[in-house]
């Protein structure tokens, strides 16, 4: 069976692209080649793999990349909060936009399963209890509008024209790869290099992170054994204040809490991420890496990938 993925030379994309091969699928790549989607992110794999440099928002890029593929699993996307408070421009022409567009062409070359990668932040902000797969969106940011309204036209697309659309909405992933202006990989490498590191408000805002090689294994059961039209939350069970977060990196780089700098709260910050994913659960899948082994082999990871991220920095 052959597979595209779009947006596979980003973060979240690029480890599935290399878990994907391990179980011997056909892959094709479809990625813009932004600053966080990085052809260095597929070094080692891009012989096993047909890598095509497009736009989602391009109907001929797309075109192109779609023929013969079975599955599309669209990663493709604007993905940092702070950038779309400060520009949500992109923001709405490649989440929103680019989705129809990967609809469209889905629809005219009779695609089989239609995947959407969303977010936990689309749901918003919850102080207590957990965000089901039923509940309500409510997103604060540019960003999570654009992931939300993507989520929308992707069920329109099941309603009106018959697409077999399925969504994914995952808790914080971190691991190898992640461009370095997400909360762990700035920390770590801001840490390395004895450099600030600075944390919103007091650090309190908690998320639930999820390693993301058992990100990759839920969104391959599901697309496998996932049923048409369903929602499905993949968490982590690691919920973690955002200071504890970078105490803990900071221990493990045995660095001074010292380099700890908190900086005004950014506008419209949501205070808690946390979803109920149950329903993934009865289908057999739960992590299996927990917050401190995922860190300890991300934090090494980045001090041995020096290569890697020195270029960006």
């Amino acid at each position: 069976m052959k597979v595209l993925i779009t947006g596979g030379a980003g973060f979240i994309g690029s480890n599935f692209v290399r878990y994907l091969l391990k179980s011997g699928y056909k892959l094709k790549v479809l990625d813009k080649l932004t600053y966080a989607g990085r052809k260095e992110n597929l070094k080692g794999v891009l012989k096993e793999i047909n890598f095509l440099r497009g736009d989602i928002t391009n109907p001929k890029d797309v075109d192109k990349a779609i023929k013969g593929c079975k599955v599309l699993v669209n990663f493709a996307a604007e993905s940092h909060v702070d950038r779309s408070i400060k520009n949500p421009a992109p923001f709405l022409k490649t989440n929103i936009w680019g989705t129809q567009v990967l609809l469209e062409k889905a629809l005219q070359h009779k695609i089989e399963l239609f995947i959407q990668i969303s977010s936990d932040e689309v749901y918003g902000s919850i102080s207590k209890g957990f965000f089901t797969e039923s509940s309500s969106l409510n997103p604060s940011s540019p960003y999570a509008v654009s992931k939300a309204s993507a989520d929308l036209l992707c069920l329109s697309y099941l309603k009106t024209f018959g697409l077999p659309v399925i969504i994914i909405r995952s808790s914080n992933n971190y691991g190898p790869f992640q461009y370095p202006e997400k909360l762990i990989p700035l920390s770590i490498l801001r840490a390395i290099r004895d450099k600030k590191i600075p944390v919103y408000g007091k650090g309190r805002n908690i998320r639930d992170w999820l390693y993301v090689a058992d990100n990759c294994r839920a969104i391959e059961l599901i697309m496998k054994r996932g049923k048409i039209g369903q929602i499905y939350n993949v968490g982590g069970g690691e919920e973690r204040k955002n200071i504890e977060v970078v105490k803990m990196i900071l221990k493990k780089l045995a660095k001074p809490q010292s380099l700890i700098e908190f900086v005004q709260d950014r506008p419209g910050h949501d205070y808690r991420y946390a979803m109920d994913w149950s329903k993934l659960k009865k289908m057999g899948w739960k992590p299996e890496i927990n917050f401190e082994q995922g860190l300890e082999m991300t934090v090494r990871w980045y001090l041995e990938n020096e290569n890697w991220w020195k270029g960006i920095i």
